[in-house]
């Protein structure tokens, strides 16, 4: 797998900074990656596993990838070959997601149960294979997707953390490709040839964050540098120039 010149200012140095601005890892750490044979996390590993490799961040740590079979009869072969030819062995855990999901629950909406469900049963087994951290494949689109998301269908002004503890597991899940463009790592799968497995997931890429990304890809024909300035809203941003209440009133005309 090759190694550009410019790949250190367009990968390494943000994924580094990221790391070190948020404290994603320490030295010692366990992290589970969690695989799921998209490109996002088969670029994580990637990224993750030359970090450790080239010591960018002075210190060791391990890295355990995780991936969940979802009963959608997918052939993981290539993404089990991809981890083995970087000295890896993936752990495949089986589950009963797709079934639960679409045939004894139906339903409708079906994306909120199958994260949860995925999340409960990753969690689970990262701690038992004693991992203290989760990182996932989640760059700087999903996160600015994820406000739109909020802000559109729920009134919320949130995304997700770059780091977050969850004291039910004590597990702490980190997104090292915070700051990466999903172009970007587009870019670099298709130029390292990296192994991306088809999603047979019937509601893939009919959601409603396939709709917000159109919206999000819009809005940057316009302000081409809306991520990075939401980067910056993110980062610099303070509950100062919100409208909290101090008090409830009662409109009682």
């Amino acid at each position: 797998m090759g190694f550009k010149k410019k790949d250190n200012q367009n990968y390494y140095t943000p994924i580094r900074r990221a790391i070190l601005n948020h404290g994603l890892i320490e030295p010692g750490d366990k992290v589970a990656i969690g695989m799921s044979g998209g490109k996002d996390s088969t670029s994580l590993l990637y990224f993750l596993d030359r970090v450790k490799r080239d010591r960018r961040l002075g210190f060791d740590f391990d890295i355990v990838p995780i991936s969940l079979d979802m009963a959608f009869g997918m052939d993981i072969k290539p993404m089990e070959e991809f981890v083995a030819s970087l000295g890896y062995e993936l752990e495949v855990v089986p589950t009963n997601i797709s079934t639960v999901v679409f045939d004894i629950k139906k339903e409708r909406s079906p994306c909120s149960l199958c994260a949860k469900l995925r999340r409960g049963i990753l969690n689970k087994r990262a701690k038992e294979l004693g991992c203290n951290k989760l990182a996932l494949g989640h760059h700087l689109d999903d996160a600015i997707e994820t406000f739109f998301m909020n802000f559109l269908f729920h009134g919320k002004m949130a995304s997700f953390d770059p780091i977050t503890y969850l004291s039910n597991v004590d597990l702490t899940v980190i997104r090292p490709l915070i700051y990466l463009e999903e172009k970007d790592i587009i870019k670099l799968v298709k130029r390292e040839e990296l192994p991306v497995i088809f999603n047979p997931c019937p509601v893939d890429k009919k959601t409603k964050r396939e709709e917000v990304k159109g919206v999000v890809s819009t809005l940057s024909e316009t302000y081409p540098d809306i991520r990075q300035k939401f980067v910056q809203g993110m980062e610099q941003g303070s509950m100062d120039n919100f409208w909290v209440k101090s008090f409830k009133t009662e409109d009682k005309n």
